[in-house]
């Protein structure tokens, strides 16, 4: 009975993965393919990378994609880590409260997001652009710098803090002797979550940008809209192995660190 449910229970988990990730497999083998209709292989080819690479409107929605991700994310990193330090020197209610509230935009239908931020960037008249954009990101990017600091920010020991005071440090060379090293994997964890969380976003650019700029998913989705061409596939597998390598990283910093703490004990 035991041997049959475990069977049953790898059946169903190998279904869930078959659903969530043939079709991404199904795109990535399309994009190595020579032939230009999904119907037939015409055989291995790395022609419509190269393609992808000589274009120049594409190499543009990608150099705008990575400085929105870079920027958005190195800004929500510092403003998300003094909102910690602020938030962590409450007291446990307003504390309580505080988190409630840094929580609702991640729970919150970015389409929500999205149209909220484009009637306060009309109704304060600001131009779209790369500027709104810029801005929506660093938005919807501080939240999980907040998730991802908070954790160290409760691990850390104040005394040691007080003792560099103590000392005769200032409250910055303190902070950055002694709190910052033990926030700083944090810090990066954050700002590596918040880089792949502005690298495919879709939906809250799509209402921020203006005319004449895009994206990397706006682009694709205006291509996809006039046909869907290989050069397109080549472009979402980038895409797609950038954002699974950068989680990858994100995700194995914490089990190094607490390898790290476990060794030390």
């Amino acid at each position: 009975m035991k041997t049959k449910r475990n069977v049953l229970r790898k059946i169903y988990i190998a279904l869930i993965f078959l659903f969530l990730y043939a079709p991404i497999v199904t795109l990535m083998v399309l994009s190595f393919n020579a032939s230009r209709t999904r119907a037939k292989w015409g055989g291995f080819t790395l022609k419509w990378y190269f393609q992808l690479f000589r274009n120049s409107i594409i190499l543009e929605a990608l150099s705008n994609t990575l400085l929105i991700a870079f920027f958005s994310a190195a800004i929500a990193a510092v403003i998300g880590t003094i909102a910690c330090i602020a938030i962590h020197g409450m007291k446990k209610r307003n504390r309580a409260i505080m988190m409630g509230i840094t929580n609702i935009p991640m729970l919150n239908a970015e389409i929500v997001t999205g149209i909220s931020l484009m009637l306060l960037f009309i109704s304060l008249g600001v131009r779209f652009g790369f500027g709104t954009i810029l801005l929506s990101h660093i938005t919807f990017n501080i939240p999980y710098v907040i998730l991802s600091v908070m954790p160290r920010m409760k691990q850390l020991n104040p005394s040691t803090y007080e003792a560099a005071m103590d000392l005769g440090a200032s409250r910055i060379k303190a902070f950055f002797k002694v709190v910052f090293p033990d926030l700083l994997p944090g810090i990066l964890s954050g700002f590596l979550m918040a880089f792949t969380m502005s690298l495919d976003d879709f939906i809250i650019t799509h209402f921020t940008k203006g005319p004449g700029i895009d994206t990397l998913s706006t682009k694709i989705y205006t291509e996809v809209k006039k046909g869907i061409k290989p050069e397109m596939y080549a472009l979402s597998t980038l895409i797609f192995v950038t954002v699974l390598l950068l989680l990858l990283l994100v995700n194995k910093a914490p089990a190094k660190q607490e390898k790290e703490a476990a060794g030390t004990n």
